[in-house]
């Protein structure tokens, strides 16, 4: 569910691959509203976070910088994410 207008990662997407990648079911708009909450808060590890990375690169066709699998919190892995397809697109 990549916003098509901007190809930009949504939180729908994110919280959907948390799901698929993890097992890790958040609601949408709780991580919206808490999207400054490590997502640790959500149940989402390190590993987890490494497999929505993984499961980005696959669907986008692009190496994401090691950066991405260090962000702490979705707000920064949003910015982070959408930053670097932004520039490459």
């Amino acid at each position: 569910m990549t916003d098509q207008m901007t190809g930009q990662v949504t939180v729908e997407e994110l919280t959907a691959l948390m799901k698929q990648t993890a097992g890790v079911a958040v609601d949408p708009d709780d991580l919206r509203q808490r999207a400054g909450s490590g997502f640790d808060a959500f149940g989402l590890d390190s590993l987890g976070l490494l497999g929505v990375v993984g499961e980005l690169e696959k669907r986008y066709g692009r190496d994401m910088p090691e950066r991405a699998e260090q962000c702490r919190t979705p707000r920064e892995f949003l910015d982070f994410v959408n930053g670097v397809l932004t520039a490459e697109a």
